[in-house]
């Protein structure tokens, strides 16, 4: 549990300056620093520098105009879960948490296990990786899921020399057809390894000189969520292609995770065990098996909106108990997602009231013609996080948006005028960092008049959890706002109430 989260940081900071950081305050980092838009994840050798470095930096020294922050990246929850249990969590760091999950013909299993299990060793040997081959499961599928556990570079060594050994194979038995690369990824991380108008393939596809497919959403259940990315190429080829698919993918996911993370101190008493939020019918538990019957604790099986077991932990601790704030989000949905929202006879709508504890109710169009519908929320935060959860899930679920698309929604909520200049800060100052940490598009119409409780609307728009982050973050402006206005009106407070 070495790696620290480092944020705060302003969007010029680059990786040498993070090294040159280190380096003046003698702090020896190692090489592994993953950089993201506002943070940065970075590895020590153990945990007592790991120590050093929170002690001697968060909150301490500022770059680039900014005071930066360092904690572990693993957050306290789970820290307090590894202490009760003794376990440690460590495999989930970013670097080694994703696997390669690989379809292969089942007639090449036989050969990939080798005698005795003697060629399979020798590829767990030579790769440093742990690879699980699925045979049990599916009996009587054509082909079978391989799990390989390990670096980004153990991964692809260990892909190679399978895809050789199924080519021999191939030879061998005289096998005629070309064998292809087949690759496993959830069906959350598909469309942004797509790529807008499917960029992203099509440069995969050129720079490497293959033919990239992907499996039809229609082939989707709740049971089995991974869609099948299949690479045709020479071997040489199909290699040099799933460095860059899982290069995307594993940005994608690291990306959520970190969104996911930021989530337990964002809302007070979050408890992700009870959400089951992209479908009405999943268990809210997490199920003992995942897809092709895969443990559900990898992350294969993950989903962001479907916790798995290690992110669950991090809310089944108790917090601090305070009185929830009933909050007022207005979500817009494309107008043709309406019925699918109220479901027949206002069933879907009434389940989801319920499950969210949260009052839904989808404002009446102003026009005939219009494109979005304004679908009025009011609850607490937790209610809001499940409310709008399950609203964006069902628009994916109903083939709203298309499989290269993600699910972006705009999402206004009010806040007092007094407090939307905090929420821009000088010169766009505080509005910017929000976007560069949240990811979502945040906008504070200067033009808007007051209404009647001297309130104006902010504008957010992107995916769910960069909505949930951006809400969290102006709700905690508005309530410092809050908090000023009431020192101010009750005056210096007096001695005897101060430590």
């Amino acid at each position: 549990m070495n790696k620290l989260y480092v944020g705060n940081l302003s969007p010029s900071v680059t990786v040498e300056d993070l090294k040159q950081l280190f380096g003046e305050r003698k702090l020896p980092v190692t090489d592994e620093v993953l950089l993201k838009s506002g943070y940065a994840f970075v590895d020590f050798p153990d945990q007592n520098w790991a120590i050093k470095a929170i002690e001697t930096l968060s909150g301490k020294v500022e770059l680039h105009g900014k005071v930066i922050e360092v904690d572990y990246s693993v957050p306290k929850k789970l820290r307090a879960v590894e202490k009760l249990t003794g376990q440690t969590f460590e495999d989930y760091s970013f670097k080694q948490d994703f696997p390669l999950r690989m379809l292969v013909p089942t007639q090449f299993v036989g050969a990939i296990i080798g005698k005795e299990g003697l060629t399979i060793k020798n590829i767990t040997k030579q790769t440093q990786s742990k690879v699980d081959i699925h045979r049990k499961e599916n009996a009587g599928a054509a082909e079978k899921p391989i799990s390989i556990h390990s670096t980004p570079e153990g991964c692809s060594a260990a892909c190679r020399m399978i895809m050789d050994i199924m080519q021999k194979e191939a030879d061998d038995t005289k096998v005629t057809e070309d064998i292809p690369l087949k690759i496993l990824a959830h069906n959350s991380l598909v469309g942004r390894l797509i790529g807008k108008e499917g960029r992203n393939l099509k440069k995969i596809e050129e720079d490497t000189e293959t033919k990239i497919t992907i499996s039809s959403l229609q082939d989707l259940t709740i049971y089995n969520p991974e869609r099948t990315i299949i690479v045709k190429g020479s071997i040489e080829a199909c290699c040099r292609a799933e460095v860059e698919i899982m290069r995307k993918l594993r940005e994608a996911y690291e990306n959520d995770i970190a969104a996911i993370n930021q989530q337990t101190n964002l809302i007070p008493g979050l408890s992700l065990s009870t959400l089951g939020i992209f479908s009405t019918g999943l268990s809210v538990l997490p199920p003992a098996a995942g897809p092709r019957g895969v443990p559900s604790v990898l992350p294969a099986a993950y989903n962001p909106f479907l916790v798995k077991d290690v992110i669950f932990c991090m809310f089944l601790l108790p917090s601090p108990q305070q009185a929830p704030e009933q909050e007022v989000v207005y979500l817009f949905i494309p107008t043709q997602a309406v019925g699918a929202i109220i479901g027949k006879k206002g069933q879907h709508i009434k389940q989801l009231a319920r499950f969210a504890g949260a009052s839904i109710k989808i404002a009446p169009a102003e026009s005939p013609d219009v494109t979005q519908r304004m679908v009025i929320i009011t609850g607490p935060p937790e209610a809001q996080f499940k409310a709008q959860g399950r609203i964006f899930g069902k628009l994916k679920e109903e083939n709203f948006f298309s499989a290269k698309e993600e699910v972006k929604l705009e999402t206004h909520i009010k806040v007092p005028s007094s407090a939307a200049g905090r929420v821009i800060g000088k010169g766009g100052k505080t509005v910017n960092e929000l976007q560069n940490l949240t990811s979502a598009e945040v906008i504070v119409p200067r033009d808007q008049t007051p209404d009647e409780n001297d309130e104006v609307f902010v504008k957010i728009s992107g995916h769910f959890f960069a909505s949930q982050t951006a809400q969290r973050k102006i709700r905690e402006i508005i309530q410092q706002v809050k908090q000023q206005e009431q020192k101010h009106q009750q005056g210096t407070p007096v001695t005897h109430h101060s430590k």
